[in-house]
Order: structure tokens, then sequence, then C-alpha cells
């Protein structure tokens, strides 16, 4: 089924509805995950975070879907909405510079295993002449984390300065370290090989294919009042509609690693089209599906290793919680630091969708126990559909 009989129009039907469960017409089919909802209220009862929506997909249907809590607490208290933006976070690796690098793989500009400084040769500056492109899209580059912080510095020059000067923690495809650097370098990739800055590539690549119209680096002022603020930046002044990841932020909001802005409602319509495009069914996504494969697949470089990635895409380390304890290691997906997550199984035809803002306002917020939970809650009640319970209907949108 395409996203476009899944969804039309359901941005203005759903806007400003706390709750609503869909494809769910039957009492008992909705009591089978009522369960999500109880959790999701506990979490924000406690002040792991303000607010929540939550969305489950399964066979090519939205069979849950919730908005919880607050959006804002401060300067006033404002609540939760199902077409309420969030701050992605590091979902912008997997949702944006993951799939714009593979496009220009499919188009034959590099290959996987190529070492980065081909392309970009002050790369390979300090021992990182062997990192690949393979290398940073698992994380098995070998290079720290993070930029340095600590110094004053600002603007993308000097991000990419501080990138190609940049040493090694350990050598090249022997260890899983998850390190921001690896997706900001993906980005330079991608400008250099498309010609165009990574939003403008996206924007024409990934979101006017698939229509998502809420989903952008740099959302405009008029954005502002619906998206959920996150944190009061070194001025003090809270962040509502500019990046939260400090780096992504010096560098003008738009990197590799960091700066998407999206609603649930885009991130359902991705969400099934990556799934249609994986089993092989008709898709607006723009990848092949044995590109996808790839990409959610283990492709790590080290043979026999125990940390498990795609090209992207998270499949078995310590990252992997929102998995749950239904979904089986084979299953995929991401998180991001500000609260936001996205779990995949190909297997059911399923996603979990968890968008949050958790740092919001002082950055003591976690939710990683509630991914985790949401994700068990889900996947036992889909158990519990195909055991023989009615399944859920296609939506009519």
């Amino acid at each position: 089924m395409s996203v476009d009989r899944m969804w039309p129009g359901r941005r203005a039907v759903l806007a400003g509805l706390p709750l609503l469960v869909a494809g769910c017409a039957a009492r008992g089919r909705e009591d089978r995950f009522a369960a999500i909802g109880a959790r999701v209220r506990r979490a924000v009862a406690e002040g792991k975070t303000p607010g929540a929506v939550v969305a489950v997909g399964h066979g090519g249907a939205l069979v849950y879907q919730g908005a919880f809590g607050s959006r804002a607490l401060v300067p006033e208290r404002l609540p939760m909405r199902w077409d309420t933006e969030f701050d992605m976070a590091s979902l912008t690796k997997v949702l944006v510079t993951a799939p714009c690098v593979m496009r220009l793989w499919e188009e034959g500009f590099f290959r996987l295993d190529d070492p980065v400084a081909r392309y970009w040769p002050e790369f390979g500056a300090n021992g990182k002449s062997g990192v690949t492109i393979r290398m940073l899209l698992t994380h098995y580059s070998g290079l720290p984390p993070d930029l340095d912080l600590k110094e004053a510095w600002s603007g993308k020059a000097a991000a990419l300065d501080r990138v190609a000067a940049s040493g090694l923690d350990h050598a090249p495809g022997t260890r899983f370290v998850y390190s921001d650097i690896n997706f900001i370098t993906l980005g330079v990739l991608v400008e250099r090989f498309s010609g165009q800055p990574l939003q403008d590539y996206a924007r024409e690549m990934l979101f006017a294919p698939m229509r998502l119209s809420r989903t952008r680096f740099l959302p405009p002022d008029a954005w502002k009042p619906t998206i959920a603020p996150t944190q009061y930046d070194e001025r003090g002044v809270l962040l509502q509609g500019v990046v939260h990841d400090p780096t992504a932020r010096r560098m003008g909001g738009v990197a590799g690693h960091a700066g998407l802005f999206s609603d649930m409602h885009d991130v359902c319509v991705y969400a099934q089209a990556l799934l249609d495009r994986l089993a092989g069914r008709p898709s607006p996504y723009p990848l092949r599906q044995a590109t996808l494969k790839l990409m959610t697949t283990p492709q790590q470089p080290l043979a026999g290793a125990q940390d498990l990635r795609g090209l992207g895409w998270d499949i078995a380390t310590h990252y992997s919680s929102p998995r749950g304890t239904v979904f089986p290691v084979g299953s995929f997906g991401h998180t991001g630091f500000t609260g936001t997550s996205l779990w995949f199984d190909p297997g059911s035809g399923s996603f979990v969708a968890i968008l949050t803002n958790r740092v919001h306002p002082d950055g003591k917020g976690n939710v990683i126990a509630l991914r985790r939970d949401v994700a068990t809650l889900a996947g036992e009640a889909l158990r519990e559909s195909e055991a023989g319970v009615s399944r859920p209907e296609a939506l009519d949108r």
C-alpha cells in the first residue's frame, strides 16, 4: 500500500487531538495497546520527559498513535500535539545523511571501501588515510566521539578544519565507537559529490519524493509556535527551532550528524515508505531495495564483531535498547539525544516511533527505559494479534 493512500490529509485531521487510535475500531483491539499509553503517562508523571508522541505501524496500517503530556513547560505549559515538530538530533544520521550517501553510491561516485582521503585529501592527516567510507557509516573509523567544544570556535569551516586535523583514538576498523565526527565527515562527502549543500540535496532527493512537508533543516520562524523547545543555550536563550546539538549549532544548524526537524506524521510516512521499499512493494523511498538491505544488515568491517551495524542503522549494540525484548536481533533502528527514536522490524512489517524533547527544560529527562518498554509492549500486542486476534485494518485516510 502506498503512503499516499495511507496518510492523505492526515495532518488536518489530527491537529490538536491528544490521542487517537487509528485502525483499531474494535475495543479489544484498542485494549491491546492500552499499556503503551499508561507507560508513557507514567514517564511524564515521573518527570522523565515533558511529553511524547508515539506511533506504532504494522502491516501497512498505523495501529496505535498518541500524544501525551506537554510540548513545553516553560515559559508556559503547552499541550503536546500530534503535529508538534521535534529536534530529531541523531536521527538526522539515518533519516538524511546515510540515505544521501547511499544514493550517491548508487550513482557510482565512490565505493564503500574507498578511503575518505581520496575525495577529501586533507582528511588523511594524522593517521586517518586508512579510514574508509564504510567505517564512517558503521562507526568503526577509530575517530573520537565528537569535536572538542572547549575552544571558542564557530562556523562550518572551523569545524571541518578540526575534523581534518583530528587524530584517531584507535586503529581504523578495529572497534565500534559511536562518533558524530563520522557523520559530519559524511555530510561533507555528500556536498562534495552532489555539488549542493546537504540541506538542498536532502530536500530534492528525500523530502520531496516522499512529500515530507514538515521535515527540514533550519525551520522557518513560522514553525516556531509548534516546535517542541529543548534547553537554554549558553546565553540563557531557550532553544526552539534552533538545533540542540552544540556542534551542529556552531556549524550553522546544518550538519551530517544533527540538525533535522520533523513531526510524527512525516516520520510515519518515511517509516512506511522505507518498509515498503525493503519488502519490494511500490514506494516513494528513493533508494533501491538492494541498497536498503545493505543499510539495514550488518556491514561493519570487522569480521566476527559483536557490535552489529548497518550502513547508518543500529542492529545490535549497547544503543539497541529501543528494540525492546520482543523484536528480534535483525530488526534495526536509531535514537536521538533529544529523546527521539525509531525502530523497525521488517520481518513483521512493523515500526515503533517515539518523539520526545526529554532534555526540556534542564537536560535531566531520561527516556531510555521508556523506549525499551514501549517497544516491548508494542511487540507483545502485535504478537497477540498475529496469534489469532483480528488484524488491524488499513487506514482509510
